[in-house]
C-alpha cells in the first residue's frame, strides 16, 4: 500500500474559501479517479501560521501502478484546476510513501 502525499502552504487570504473547495470538490474529484481507496485531511499543527496554515491531503492506494495511473493521466488537470483557482496563493509539495507496517 501507498500514500500520495501532498503538503500544502495557504495564503490567509483564501483559507476559509480553500478549505471548503478542497472538501467539496478537488478530494472528491481526486476519489472519482479510482486511483485512490481512501483520502484524508490533515492541519499541521506547531507550525509558524503568520502567513498561513499547513495541510497535509493523503491519498492511499493499492500499488505503484494506481498511482502511476493518477499522476499520468488525471494529476496534470487537477494541478492546472488548483492553479487556475488559486494561482500563487499556496505552494504545495508532492511525495510517495509506502505503507511499513
Amino acid at each position: 500500500m501507498m500514500v500520495y502525499n501532498v503538503t500544502l502552504k495557504l495564503d490567509s487570504s483564501i483559507h476559509e474559501d480553500w478549505l471548503v473547495w478542497m472538501k467539496t470538490i478537488h478530494m472528491p474529484e481526486v476519489m472519482a479517479t479510482n486511483c485512490f481507496t481512501e483520502s484524508r485531511l490533515l492541519r499541521l499543527l506547531e507550525t509558524d501560521e503568520s502567513d498561513g496554515p499547513t495541510y497535509a491531503a493523503q491519498y492511499t492506494c493499492n500499488s505503484r501502478e494506481d498511482y502511476d495511473k493518477y499522476i499520468n493521466e488525471f494529476g496534470p488537470a487537477l494541478r492546472k484546476a488548483s492553479i487556475d483557482r488559486w494561482g500563487q496563493k499556496f505552494i504545495a509539495f508532492r511525495s510517495i510513501m509506502e505503507l511499513v507496517n
